[in-house]
């Protein structure tokens, strides 16, 4: 039987980028409609929200990905892993895998439908559909799109581009001490630490170091939509992302999008002390950093939280 090709970057970019937009419509429409309406209800806790959109997006992505690439497997927020033609997958997601390998070149589409369902939920503005496609286990290509907004961000092997125009230099960058002006206190950061879950784990210590985040930076917002605050540090309009506790669909397209800008992701993992070799997108915590910025308060506040994590033993969720 004839093997069909994998996709180049470019053109997974264009479907991911398809896919998103025939289920921006809907969402744009339901935005700001009732609960009732949204038939919004909790997952783990109160602060963590699904709606009847999450899953009917995420279905209907699975299924356009699937005709576009037969033979793809998925990882999404709401279904888990899937095999071809959107079967159920018992492979776990962990730290340690991220998903089922996929195996010999074959396309893992890593699906967050509604990324900052608690904002779309409640009528705020800043949520989007966030599609990755990853090949051999690391992320090749993507999008993150506003329905509301309709910015379009996307990242393949070439670039990043918002709304089809490529910006940013193209070119990491090692470390976020490295470059840019020393003087943090012009910059803004994005963050969602700490959440509830974070404030049990790190009791007092997580306000401390929020604390010195507030009083380090310009402005310190919580957002809470971990794939547009990493689309707005690729572009610039937010210095600095710092990320606790997220899962692969949170941040998947948005670290490619800041490496493919030139910026800078700095993933942690809690399960090891030595050098990263897993792809960053399965890592839980990070920071990402602007082209031609440098924020190390925001470094220092991740190796804290996670050297005290391991300290104690904590291995994630």
């Amino acid at each position: 039987m004839a093997v069909t090709p994998t996709p180049a970057p470019a053109d997974l970019r264009r479907i991911a980028c398809d896919a998103a937009a025939t289920c921006a419509p809907e969402l744009a429409r339901a935005f700001r409609s009732t609960p009732a309406e949204l038939q919004v209800a909790t997952k783990r806790n109160t602060h963590d929200l699904v709606t009847l959109h999450d899953r009917a997006t995420e279905d209907a992505l699975v299924a356009f990905l699937e005709q576009a690439v037969p033979g793809s497997r998925f990882t999404g927020e709401e279904g888990g892993s899937r095999g071809g033609h959107g079967l159920p997958d018992d492979g776990p997601v962990t730290e340690a895998t991220g998903s089922p390998a996929a195996a010999g070149g074959q396309v893992e589409w890593i699906i967050d439908p509604i990324d900052g369902t608690s904002n779309f939920a409640h009528g705020f503005a800043m949520f989007s559909v966030s599609i990755a496609a990853a090949v051999n286990g690391e992320v090749v290509a993507g999008v993150v799109l506003d329905p509301v907004g309709g910015l379009e961000f996307s990242a393949d092997d070439a670039g990043a581009y918002l709304n089809g125009e490529r910006f940013g230099a193209g070119a990491p960058v090692a470390e976020p001490e490295g470059a840019g002006p020393a003087d943090e206190s012009s910059l803004n950061v994005v963050t969602s630490y700490p959440s509830a879950e974070a404030l049990e784990l790190d009791g007092t210590a997580a306000l401390e170091r929020f604390g010195r985040l507030v009083d380090t930076y310009a402005t310190v917002r919580r957002t809470v939509s971990g794939a547009l605050e990493c689309a707005f540090t690729a572009i610039g309009w937010a210095d600095v992302t710092l990320g606790v506790d997220t899962n692969p669909w949170d941040v998947a397209v948005g670290q490619l999008l800041v490496r493919r800008a030139g910026g800078t992701y700095v993933p942690r993992f809690y399960d090891t002390d030595g050098p990263e070799r897993r792809a960053a997108h399965l890592a839980p915590c990070y920071v990402a950093v602007a082209p031609g910025r440098r924020a190390p308060t925001a470094v220092r506040v991740l190796e804290e939280t996670v050297t005290a994590r391991r300290a104690a033993g904590y291995r994630g969720r």
